[in-house]
């Protein structure tokens, strides 16, 4: 064995307890967990696209009920309550498709990136077909003649992508974005 070898050999003798002693203590930290981490929108840099159609927040007087087939039962949105008179916001930036009565009952409908699209009803319009909007933009006012309310008024809130019906709360809840945190070992 050559003098430079037995160099090499000697000093990997003499640093092999410290790489052992380092080594456990790494194997003896706390190693992540795959793990749903909760971080806020603000903090991962990112705008939220939607927003409640109704400030403050409101009580969900009845939850979306997604039907079993495109003409079957169900509850195509939510009803959030309300007041008569109260100011309806865009949930989204968008293009209005309708603003008018639909069997008596004033509605908006609003188009948004994505093919989707956002309902609200019983309003009246404070906006046209055709007008560009933005989210947080007053587009009516909430009307009486939601038959179904439990309480003084509701605004129904409606969702629908591409032909299919979702649950517009997805829009806004949660608060936070969930990401799957990765375990590396």
């Amino acid at each position: 064995m050559s003098s430079m070898s037995s160099d090499r050999a000697h000093v990997h003798r003499r640093h092999a307890p410290l790489a052992l002693v380092v080594t456990i203590s790494l194997l003896l930290l706390p190693w992540p967990h795959p793990q749903a981490v909760a971080i806020p929108a603000a903090a991962a840099g990112l705008e939220p696209r939607f927003s409640w159609p109704l400030l403050p927040a409101p009580a969900v007087t009845r939850n979306f009920e997604e039907p079993a087939h495109p003409y079957g039962p169900g509850h195509r949105g939510v009803d959030l309550s309300t007041e008569v008179g109260h100011s309806v916001l865009a949930a989204g930036e968008g293009t209005v498709r309708f603003a008018g009565t639909v069997a008596g009952r004033g509605v908006v409908s609003i188009e948004h990136d994505g093919e989707l699209r956002t309902t609200y009803e019983p309003v009246v319009p404070t906006v046209s077909t055709g007008e560009q909007i933005h989210r947080g933009q007053v587009i009516g006012q909430v009307a009486a003649g939601h038959e179904a309310c439990p309480v003084a008024a509701c605004l129904h809130w409606g969702a629908l992508r591409a032909g299919e019906y979702l649950n517009p709360l997805r829009l806004v809840r949660p608060d936070t974005r969930l990401r799957l945190k990765p375990w590396e070992p």
